[in-house]
């Protein structure tokens, strides 16, 4: 799970922003345990660490390309599913049928395309991903979706996953407070 970045939009760390009782971190870390079976943190041990184990970036302030690639790096299976800290309506039956796809394919890359936008930080990475990481990283290119070449990436479209009735609520973005309160409101009472 993606926890470090800056959130200056935000105004304040996004983790840590409280909905239904508990930080956001909790929740998303609480949905991944259901699908993956060993989940951690890609950020600062010393922000991040009281919530389970953490990897910092090998390449640091150049943006969620850097959490992939220690994420890839400090991996000890074949696939990793990576998902940003910002995503307490995503579910486990989603990241499932997302999983599942991913195996089953031949794809580096594994991710859902949603009101036309893939979305990058919500994606299957297998292993064979990292040298294209590494070498990007290296060069300066820090954009995660240029990296999903059409011959080895499987983008899963909106009639393929219309059977996950909140798909428009799990890939809300959290950018700023006014985002928060909207998602809060919409929040109460729907996950705990």
């Amino acid at each position: 799970m993606l926890a470090g970045g800056r959130s200056s939009r935000m105004g304040t760390n996004k983790a840590f922003l409280m909905l239904n009782g508990k930080p956001l971190i909790e929740h998303t870390k609480s949905i991944l345990n259901l699908v993956c079976g060993k989940v951690f943190i890609l950020g600062l041990p010393s922000l991040y660490g009281s919530f389970g184990p953490c990897y910092e970036d090998i390449y640091p302030d150049c943006g969620p390309l850097s959490g992939i690639h220690a994420a890839l790096t400090h991996a000890q299976t074949e696939w990793s599913l990576i998902t940003a800290v910002d995503t307490p309506f995503i579910t486990p039956e989603f990241l499932n049928y997302l999983v599942g796809r991913a195996v089953s394919s031949s794809a580096l890359v594994t991710a859902p395309r949603f009101a036309g936008h893939v979305q990058p930080l919500c994606t299957v990475f297998s292993r064979g991903f990292l040298p294209i990481v590494e070498a990007a990283l290296k060069a300066g290119k820090y954009k995660v979706e240029p990296l999903f070449h059409q011959n080895q990436s499987l983008i899963l479209g909106e009639n393929e996953l219309e059977q996950f009735a909140l798909l428009e609520d799990m890939f809300e973005n959290l950018n700023t407070p006014e985002d928060f309160d909207r998602v809060r409101g919409r929040s109460t009472g729907r996950r705990s």
